[in-house]
Protein backbone atom coordinates (compact mmCIF):
# COMPACT_ATOMS: atom_id res chain seq x y z
CA UNK A 1 0.00 0.00 0.00
CA UNK A 2 0.94 3.40 -0.69
CA UNK A 3 1.21 4.69 2.89
CA UNK A 4 4.27 6.51 2.88
CA UNK A 5 2.68 10.02 2.86
CA UNK A 6 -0.44 8.99 4.81
CA UNK A 7 -1.29 11.48 7.90
CA UNK A 8 -0.61 9.55 11.13
CA UNK A 9 -3.53 9.59 13.51
CA UNK A 10 -3.46 11.06 16.59
CA UNK A 11 -5.94 8.76 18.19
CA UNK A 12 -3.70 6.51 20.41
CA UNK A 13 -2.46 5.39 23.43
CA UNK A 14 0.52 3.51 24.55
CA UNK A 15 0.19 1.09 27.63
CA UNK A 16 2.89 1.02 29.98
CA UNK A 17 4.14 -0.93 32.89
CA UNK A 18 3.47 -4.54 34.63
CA UNK A 19 1.70 -6.00 37.59
CA UNK A 20 -0.69 -8.39 38.60
CA UNK A 21 -4.62 -8.08 37.84
CA UNK A 22 -5.55 -5.56 39.96
CA UNK A 23 -8.41 -2.59 39.69
CA UNK A 24 -11.25 -4.39 41.43
CA UNK A 25 -10.95 -7.36 38.72
CA UNK A 26 -11.78 -10.35 40.12
CA UNK A 27 -11.07 -13.74 39.33
CA UNK A 28 -15.12 -14.03 38.25
CA UNK A 29 -14.88 -11.02 36.29
CA UNK A 30 -11.72 -12.08 34.28
CA UNK A 31 -13.42 -15.64 33.77
CA UNK A 32 -16.32 -14.42 32.67
CA UNK A 33 -14.04 -12.36 30.29
CA UNK A 34 -11.45 -14.97 29.56
CA UNK A 35 -14.32 -17.75 28.25
CA UNK A 36 -15.00 -15.81 25.44
CA UNK A 37 -12.10 -15.70 24.22
CA UNK A 38 -10.98 -18.91 25.06
CA UNK A 39 -14.03 -20.73 22.92
CA UNK A 40 -13.87 -18.71 20.27
CA UNK A 41 -9.84 -19.79 19.84
CA UNK A 42 -10.12 -23.43 21.37
CA UNK A 43 -13.97 -24.50 21.31
CA UNK A 44 -15.88 -26.14 23.82
CA UNK A 45 -12.89 -28.52 25.41
CA UNK A 46 -10.96 -24.85 25.82
CA UNK A 47 -13.53 -23.81 27.94
CA UNK A 48 -14.04 -27.19 29.45
CA UNK A 49 -10.73 -27.34 30.76
CA UNK A 50 -10.35 -24.10 32.60
CA UNK A 51 -14.39 -24.23 34.04
CA UNK A 52 -12.88 -27.83 35.67
CA UNK A 53 -9.44 -26.34 37.07
CA UNK A 54 -11.11 -23.47 38.51
CA UNK A 55 -14.33 -25.86 40.20
CA UNK A 56 -11.33 -28.05 41.39
CA UNK A 57 -9.17 -25.32 43.28
CA UNK A 58 -12.18 -23.86 44.34
CA UNK A 59 -12.68 -20.72 42.88
CA UNK A 60 -9.28 -19.84 43.62
CA UNK A 61 -7.42 -20.47 40.39
CA UNK A 62 -5.05 -17.58 39.13
CA UNK A 63 -6.67 -17.21 35.52
CA UNK A 64 -3.73 -14.49 35.54
CA UNK A 65 -1.05 -17.67 35.17
CA UNK A 66 -3.00 -19.59 32.87
CA UNK A 67 -2.60 -16.71 29.93
CA UNK A 68 0.70 -15.42 30.62
CA UNK A 69 0.81 -13.27 33.61
CA UNK A 70 -0.41 -9.90 34.94
CA UNK A 71 -1.89 -6.28 33.00
CA UNK A 72 -0.17 -3.04 33.43
CA UNK A 73 -0.23 -1.19 36.35
CA UNK A 74 -2.01 1.69 34.08
CA UNK A 75 0.09 3.92 32.79
CA UNK A 76 -0.57 5.25 29.61
CA UNK A 77 1.03 7.09 27.28
CA UNK A 78 0.71 9.50 24.26
CA UNK A 79 3.70 10.54 23.58
CA UNK A 80 4.90 9.88 19.56
CA UNK A 81 8.40 9.82 19.88
CA UNK A 82 8.11 6.34 22.06
CA UNK A 83 6.34 4.70 18.61
CA UNK A 84 7.96 1.97 16.94
CA UNK A 85 8.28 2.14 13.02
CA UNK A 86 5.50 -0.64 12.73
CA UNK A 87 3.36 1.80 15.46
CA UNK A 88 3.46 4.63 13.21
CA UNK A 89 3.04 2.37 10.19
CA UNK A 90 -0.45 1.36 12.00
CA UNK A 91 -1.33 5.04 12.92
CA UNK A 92 -1.03 5.70 9.16
CA UNK A 93 -3.80 2.90 8.28
CA UNK A 94 -6.30 4.34 11.31
CA UNK A 95 -5.17 7.90 9.67
CA UNK A 96 -6.88 6.01 6.08
CA UNK A 97 -9.58 4.25 8.58
CA UNK A 98 -10.72 7.92 9.71
CA UNK A 99 -10.55 9.87 6.13
CA UNK A 100 -12.33 6.86 4.36
CA UNK A 101 -15.09 6.93 7.16
CA UNK A 102 -15.53 10.03 7.67
CA UNK A 103 -15.97 10.44 4.17
CA UNK A 104 -18.84 7.67 4.29
CA UNK A 105 -20.77 8.64 7.09
CA UNK A 106 -20.62 12.50 5.53
CA UNK A 107 -22.46 11.25 2.69
CA UNK A 108 -25.31 10.15 4.92
CA UNK A 109 -25.43 12.85 6.71
CA UNK A 110 -23.74 11.78 9.40
CA UNK A 111 -20.32 12.56 11.81
CA UNK A 112 -17.99 9.98 12.20
CA UNK A 113 -16.40 9.53 16.03
CA UNK A 114 -13.22 7.68 15.54
CA UNK A 115 -11.60 4.62 17.52
CA UNK A 116 -8.46 5.28 19.54
CA UNK A 117 -5.65 2.47 18.99
CA UNK A 118 -4.41 1.14 21.87
CA UNK A 119 -0.43 -0.44 21.43
CA UNK A 120 0.29 -2.53 24.53
CA UNK A 121 2.87 -5.36 24.80
CA UNK A 122 2.44 -9.10 25.93
CA UNK A 123 -0.51 -8.07 28.71
CA UNK A 124 -2.96 -4.55 29.07
CA UNK A 125 -6.25 -3.58 30.28
CA UNK A 126 -9.26 -2.85 28.03
CA UNK A 127 -12.42 -1.72 29.38
CA UNK A 128 -13.33 -5.09 28.25
CA UNK A 129 -11.18 -6.83 30.74
CA UNK A 130 -7.49 -8.08 29.99
CA UNK A 131 -5.92 -8.03 26.90
CA UNK A 132 -3.34 -10.66 26.43
CA UNK A 133 -1.35 -11.00 23.42
CA UNK A 134 -2.84 -14.25 22.68
CA UNK A 135 -6.05 -13.20 22.08
CA UNK A 136 -5.02 -11.17 19.08
CA UNK A 137 -6.13 -7.90 18.13
CA UNK A 138 -9.68 -7.02 19.54
CA UNK A 139 -11.82 -4.40 19.46
CA UNK A 140 -13.56 -3.59 22.88
CA UNK A 141 -17.27 -1.66 22.74
CA UNK A 142 -17.04 -0.65 26.44
CA UNK A 143 -14.48 2.05 26.00
CA UNK A 144 -14.74 1.79 21.40
CA UNK A 145 -10.98 1.11 21.32
CA UNK A 146 -8.72 -1.14 19.65
CA UNK A 147 -6.60 -3.28 21.30
CA UNK A 148 -3.11 -4.52 19.62
CA UNK A 149 -0.02 -5.93 20.53
CA UNK A 150 2.08 -5.32 17.41
CA UNK A 151 4.02 -8.15 17.73
CA UNK A 152 0.88 -9.96 16.19
CA UNK A 153 2.12 -9.13 13.08
CA UNK A 154 4.83 -11.60 13.21
CA UNK A 155 2.91 -14.02 13.93
CA UNK A 156 1.04 -13.17 10.93
CA UNK A 157 4.19 -13.59 8.98
CA UNK A 158 5.91 -16.59 10.52
CA UNK A 159 2.59 -18.57 11.85
CA UNK A 160 0.00 -18.04 9.22
CA UNK A 161 2.11 -17.36 6.09
CA UNK A 162 0.57 -13.80 5.51
CA UNK A 163 3.53 -11.12 5.21
CA UNK A 164 2.97 -7.79 3.49
CA UNK A 165 1.97 -4.53 4.64
CA UNK A 166 -2.03 -4.80 3.31
CA UNK A 167 -1.98 -7.92 5.43
CA UNK A 168 -1.17 -5.73 8.56
CA UNK A 169 -3.32 -3.07 7.34
CA UNK A 170 -6.53 -5.63 7.08
CA UNK A 171 -5.67 -6.49 10.82
CA UNK A 172 -6.75 -2.53 12.19
CA UNK A 173 -9.60 -2.32 8.85
CA UNK A 174 -11.26 -5.45 10.26
CA UNK A 175 -11.21 -3.69 13.85
CA UNK A 176 -12.49 -0.75 12.67
CA UNK A 177 -15.13 -2.35 11.04
CA UNK A 178 -16.17 -3.48 14.57
CA UNK A 179 -16.20 -0.17 15.49
CA UNK A 180 -18.67 1.07 12.43
CA UNK A 181 -20.90 -1.67 13.63
CA UNK A 182 -20.40 -0.91 17.36
CA UNK A 183 -21.62 2.98 15.82
CA UNK A 184 -24.43 1.35 13.84
CA UNK A 185 -26.37 -0.22 16.96
CA UNK A 186 -25.08 -3.66 15.16
CA UNK A 187 -23.14 -4.91 17.64
CA UNK A 188 -25.62 -4.37 20.30
CA UNK A 189 -28.70 -5.80 18.35
CA UNK A 190 -26.61 -8.80 18.10
CA UNK A 191 -25.55 -8.78 21.87
CA UNK A 192 -28.87 -8.33 22.49
CA UNK A 193 -29.79 -11.60 20.27
CA UNK A 194 -27.15 -13.45 21.24
CA UNK A 195 -28.35 -13.12 24.90
CA UNK A 196 -31.72 -15.03 23.99
CA UNK A 197 -29.75 -17.98 21.63
CA UNK A 198 -28.64 -21.00 21.95
CA UNK A 199 -24.77 -21.52 21.94
CA UNK A 200 -24.69 -22.66 18.08
CA UNK A 201 -26.99 -19.92 17.30
CA UNK A 202 -24.86 -17.32 19.50
CA UNK A 203 -21.72 -18.95 17.41
CA UNK A 204 -23.55 -17.83 14.07
CA UNK A 205 -24.37 -14.72 14.58
CA UNK A 206 -20.92 -13.86 15.95
CA UNK A 207 -20.09 -15.38 12.26
CA UNK A 208 -21.96 -12.85 10.67
CA UNK A 209 -20.50 -10.07 12.71
CA UNK A 210 -16.96 -10.42 11.50
CA UNK A 211 -17.79 -11.18 8.01
CA UNK A 212 -19.49 -7.99 8.27
CA UNK A 213 -16.02 -6.46 9.81
CA UNK A 214 -14.20 -8.37 6.80
CA UNK A 215 -16.13 -6.78 4.26
CA UNK A 216 -16.04 -2.89 5.77
CA UNK A 217 -12.10 -3.87 5.87
CA UNK A 218 -12.26 -4.58 2.20
CA UNK A 219 -14.37 -1.40 1.55
CA UNK A 220 -11.41 0.80 2.98
CA UNK A 221 -9.22 -0.56 1.28
CA UNK A 222 -11.10 -0.02 -2.00
CA UNK A 223 -11.58 3.75 -0.85
CA UNK A 224 -8.31 4.81 0.04
CA UNK A 225 -7.06 4.70 -3.63
CA UNK A 226 -3.72 3.35 -1.84
CA UNK A 227 -4.02 0.28 -3.26
CA UNK A 228 -1.23 -2.02 -5.25
CA UNK A 229 -0.70 -5.00 -7.25
CA UNK A 230 -0.75 -8.08 -5.28
CA UNK A 231 -2.10 -6.14 -2.21
CA UNK A 232 -5.76 -7.60 -3.06
CA UNK A 233 -3.73 -11.25 -2.64
CA UNK A 234 -1.92 -10.62 0.47
CA UNK A 235 -5.38 -9.65 1.97
CA UNK A 236 -7.05 -12.75 1.12
CA UNK A 237 -4.45 -14.89 1.45
CA UNK A 238 -4.99 -13.63 5.45
CA UNK A 239 -8.30 -14.05 5.42
CA UNK A 240 -7.64 -17.65 4.55
CA UNK A 241 -5.00 -18.40 6.89
CA UNK A 242 -7.15 -17.32 10.29
CA UNK A 243 -10.70 -18.81 9.01
CA UNK A 244 -12.26 -20.90 11.59
CA UNK A 245 -12.10 -24.21 9.40
CA UNK A 246 -8.63 -23.59 8.63
CA UNK A 247 -7.50 -23.01 12.23
CA UNK A 248 -9.16 -26.29 13.84
CA UNK A 249 -7.74 -28.31 11.10
CA UNK A 250 -4.06 -26.72 11.73
CA UNK A 251 -4.44 -27.42 15.52
CA UNK A 252 -5.74 -31.20 14.51
CA UNK A 253 -9.15 -31.04 15.00
CA UNK A 254 -11.86 -31.66 12.47
CA UNK A 255 -13.50 -28.55 11.64
CA UNK A 256 -17.14 -27.96 13.56
CA UNK A 257 -18.76 -25.22 11.60
CA UNK A 258 -21.23 -24.88 14.84
CA UNK A 259 -18.16 -24.06 17.02
CA UNK A 260 -17.10 -21.05 14.69
CA UNK A 261 -16.77 -17.52 15.68
CA UNK A 262 -15.26 -15.94 12.99
CA UNK A 263 -16.07 -17.22 9.70
CA UNK A 264 -14.87 -20.42 7.12
CA UNK A 265 -11.61 -19.63 5.34
CA UNK A 266 -13.73 -19.38 2.11
CA UNK A 267 -16.31 -17.01 3.91
CA UNK A 268 -13.54 -14.43 5.12
CA UNK A 269 -12.08 -14.19 1.55
CA UNK A 270 -16.10 -13.91 0.03
CA UNK A 271 -16.41 -10.94 2.25
CA UNK A 272 -13.38 -9.54 1.88
CA UNK A 273 -13.05 -9.80 -1.97
CA UNK A 274 -17.04 -8.43 -1.88
CA UNK A 275 -15.83 -5.40 0.33
CA UNK A 276 -12.58 -4.91 -1.82
CA UNK A 277 -14.51 -4.58 -5.17
CA UNK A 278 -17.26 -2.72 -4.34
CA UNK A 279 -16.38 -0.01 -2.12
CA UNK A 280 -19.50 0.36 -0.95
CA UNK A 281 -20.84 -0.39 2.67
CA UNK A 282 -23.85 -1.47 1.27
CA UNK A 283 -22.84 -4.45 -0.09
CA UNK A 284 -21.73 -5.72 3.37
CA UNK A 285 -25.21 -7.10 4.55
CA UNK A 286 -24.29 -10.31 5.50
CA UNK A 287 -26.96 -10.32 8.29
CA UNK A 288 -29.62 -11.07 5.43
CA UNK A 289 -29.74 -14.61 3.98
CA UNK A 290 -26.56 -17.08 3.86
CA UNK A 291 -23.23 -16.08 4.31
Amino acid sequence: MRLDDEQESSNFEIQQGGGGFGGGFGGGNLLGFLLPMIGSRFGCGGIAVVLLLFAVMGGGLNLGSLVGGGAPSGQVSRDAGQLTEVQHFSLKVLGSTEKVWGQVFSQSGQQYTPTTLVFYSQNGMSGCGAAQSAMGPFYCPNDKKVYIDTDFYNELKSRFGSPGDFAQAYVIAHEVGHHIQDLEGTLAKVHELQGRASEAEGNALQVRVELQADCYAGVWGKLTGRMEAGDMQEGLRAAQAIGDDTLQRDAGRTPMPDSFTHGSSEQRMYWLKRGLESGDPAQCDTFSGAV
